[in-house]
């Protein structure tokens, strides 16, 4: 009987078909790359800069800061005065001023808008009154002489009304020497000899002297043994320059320092090439 034959061979057949693996669309398939990592839309890697820190969108990074020139400015004055090819000139009213000192323009001359006097109380032993400070920027370094140009403006003698008070707190040394080497320190200072007269807390007073009162470049210590002054400046950088009232009716019109290897004469000559007042925070 042939159909049991064919109805086996038909249930075969449909057998075998049904058996066969059926694989997915393409499209559904998800991809995977070669080298085995997930893939991430784009690159799928976030940039990292060179440096390893992670940037953020819109976010600058802030300059340098530059070295501030003026950032040794001094204390509650605001400027200075720059010392150049060894000279530091400076007009005495250029400065801010406490009160008792005045300034007078009945004198041909001074130079500036005129010279400034000490009206108020005599502070004959206590330096410190009436105090002006001006701060210079020493790029010479050295041994400076001083001097200023001064009169005494009050009666006929001249060792009266003659003299003021002068400090370098900072300098490397201050001193008076005389010609053959005879030295004098000021007071207070921890260093000896002293000054014959007036002298405390590291002031020396400074005088004029001469019966003629017109104004004239001389500054001295020591009474009846005058010694010219000096200071030295062993690093570039500020210094501060100190005067205080000491007679009443002491004019003084102008400061001069001048490296000792520059002759006076020389200085004097120059004196009017002021130095440049800079202006600092």
């Amino acid at each position: 009987m042939r159909c049991p034959f064919v109805l086996f061979l038909l249930t075969l057949t449909l057998i075998v078909s049904c058996s066969k693996d059926e694989a997915p669309p393409d499209d559904l398939v998800e991809a995977t790359p070669v080298d085995g990592a997930e893939e991430t839309p784009g690159d799928g890697t976030e940039e990292t800069p060179a440096d390893g820190t992670e940037e953020t969108p819109g976010e600058e990074m802030p300059p340098e800061e530059s070295e501030n020139p003026q950032g040794d400015c001094p204390a509650n004055v605001g400027y200075v005065f720059a010392e150049s090819e060894g000279i530091v000139s400076i007009e005495f009213e250029d400065s801010a001023y406490p009160d008792g000192w005045v300034l007078k323009t009945d004198v041909s001359g001074v130079s500036g808008d005129g010279y400034l006097q000490w009206e108020g109380s005599p502070s004959l032993g206590s330096p410190g009154n009436g105090t002006i400070t001006f701060p210079i920027r020493i790029a010479t370094t050295g041994t400076y002489r001083f001097t200023w140009y001064s009169s005494f403006r009050k009666g006929d003698n001249g060792t009266e009304h003659n003299d003021s008070w002068l400090r370098f707190p900072d300098a490397d040394d201050y001193f008076g020497r005389q010609g053959d080497g005879s030295t004098v320190y000021p007071a207070g200072s921890g260093k000896e000899p002293n000054p014959n007269g007036a002298s405390a807390d590291g002031w020396f007073k400074i005088y004029r002297s001469g019966n003629d009162n017109a104004f004239s470049w001389q500054a001295r210590t020591s009474d009846n043994d005058p010694h010219d002054i000096y200071v030295t400046f062993s690093m570039p950088g500020i210094y501060l320059m100190e005067v205080s009232a000491r007679s009443d009716f002491h004019g003084i019109d102008r400061i001069l320092l001048f490296r000792e290897d520059i002759s006076q004469n020389m200085a004097i000559d120059r004196a009017a090439e002021f130095s440049v007042k800079e202006t600092c925070n």
